[in-house]
């Protein structure tokens, strides 16, 4: 699994050195800024079926026959739920990933591979990134979490953002 000390370490050792005091500086900041990480995933691990509803109801409201509007949703309620259900899933990842410190898990589970598979189920990733978006704005410190835990879940939305963009 990579977080930043594997990762710090692996650069070090594919050149042949060892690691650098910018390499360990940035394993420090890691580290100092763990308790803010741990902070938000624990928020999020109590919230997963809020924040995963708040993310489809935004969807489903923006993108009422989806994104392309090719036909209006038959199915809804099995929509909806389908939904919920990836949102869930990316967030247990973001979650897993605050913890680690590094965006491993998110990189191996979900992100390799995700727009072809998107593509192939012809799901248009701009819904995806319409939730995302809302659970990003929707945050508020020191309402949900403290500020600077904010700023770590925040950019681990924005990673998995860029990643469907």
């Amino acid at each position: 699994m990579k977080s930043v000390l594997t990762t710090a370490i692996a650069a070090a050792d594919s050149a042949s050195r060892f690691p650098s005091s910018s390499d360990l500086e940035s394993v420090q900041g890691s580290l100092q800024r763990s308790a803010a990480r741990l902070e938000a995933a624990e928020k999020i691990a109590s919230n997963y079926d809020s924040i995963a509803q708040e993310a489809v109801d935004a969807v489903y409201q923006q993108f009422p026959n989806g994104a392309a509007g090719r036909q209006p949703r038959q199915c809804a309620v099995e929509g909806k739920d389908k939904c919920k259900r990836d949102f869930v899933h990316y967030l247990r990842l973001i979650n897993y990933s605050l913890v680690v410190g590094g965006t491993g898990p998110l990189d191996e589970l979900a992100i390799n591979g995700q727009r072809e598979v998107y593509k192939a189920l012809s799901i248009d990733a701009g819904t995806f990134v319409a939730g995302f978006t809302h659970m990003r704005n929707r945050g508020c410190a020191p309402r949900d979490m403290s500020s600077q835990a904010l700023v770590e879940y925040n950019g681990a939305l924005d990673y998995v953002i860029n990643s469907l963009a």
